[in-house]
């Protein structure tokens, strides 16, 4: 997949901040456009439509609001310099439920770059980048706050257990890998039947330095991932996100949200 138009949500925290340099180094890599998104509920806890509201309460509640997306506008614009893409950023406001509004825009361009989501985020700007992989079809780029290497890959760590999403993750971040030059194949105990050998074939057929590495069950599969991605530090971690649905991730406590909570580098999440 030719990476060649990009969209990040933007919404003044730190983790978005991260991504949008990300968004911006990797542009500038393969000479792509990037739109930036601030996304936000209306950020109201009773309804406008109520008559029984004062006048003076709406009015407080609208400048509240306004001010909010005031000031992410202008960290986006204080920022806007140093990115050097000149007209090759744009930035765009939409007004509706974040996730759904991020869900169906990513469709419309080849990735999604966001920002790792804290409960420090403003409520009516706040998204849930697990949520958008799984609802959007397209790979979404998850950016830690502080992330300050820019998308200069050296080595990629693939999660692989044969399954579709990650065959899936696989499919979206190829391009990726293609330029990373080293990627390490993780696998977790058991996995399916189809000899791992067939994917280092592959990745080697399209330039990919491929390295498999297995380990036992003897860890959760989310703390066996995050302690390579700590000793190792590879310059992403490509996960198939929620093999399994959504709901049972969030009852048992999925390894998809895990890695996100707690992970340090970016990941790309395809579902």
């Amino acid at each position: 997949m030719p990476v060649m138009n990009l969209l990040v949500a933007f919404n003044g925290s730190d983790a978005s901040v991260a991504a949008l340099r990300y968004a911006a180094s990797l542009a500038k890599q393969r000479g792509a456009h990037v739109t930036a998104i601030l996304a936000h509920t209306a950020h109201e806890v009773i309804d406008r439509r109520s008559r029984w509201i004062p006048e003076e309460a709406r009015a407080l509640l609208e400048a509240a609001n306004s001010e909010i997306l005031a000031e992410v506008t202008r960290r986006f614009e204080e920022l806007r310099p140093a990115l050097g893409l000149g007209d090759a950023l744009d930035f765009r406001e939409e007004t509706g439920r974040v996730d759904t509004l991020l869900s169906e825009g990513a469709r419309y361009y080849d990735m999604l770059i966001v920002g790792a989501r804290t409960e420090s985020d403003d409520a009516h700007v706040t998204h849930h980048p697990d949520r958008i992989a799984l609802q959007s079809g397209r790979p979404v780029i998850v950016v830690p706050a502080g992330y300050d290497a820019g998308a200069q890959h050296s080595h990629a760590a693939l999660a692989w257990d044969g399954g579709r999403a990650a065959a899936r993750a696989l499919s979206d971040s190829l391009r990726l890998l293609e330029a990373d030059g080293r990627v390490s194949v993780l696998t977790v105990g058991k996995r399916t039947a189809w000899p791992i050998a067939d994917l280092m074939t592959h990745l080697e057929r399209h330039g990919v330095e491929a390295v498999h590495e297995n380990f036992p069950i003897t860890h959760p599969v989310a703390q066996t991932l995050l302690s390579y991605c700590e000793r190792h530090d590879p310059s992403l971690l490509v996960l198939g996100a929620y093999e399994h649905s959504k709901f049972r991730e969030d009852f048992l406590g999925g390894v998809t949200a895990e890695v996100l909570e707690k992970i340090k580098i970016p990941v790309l999440l395809s579902h």
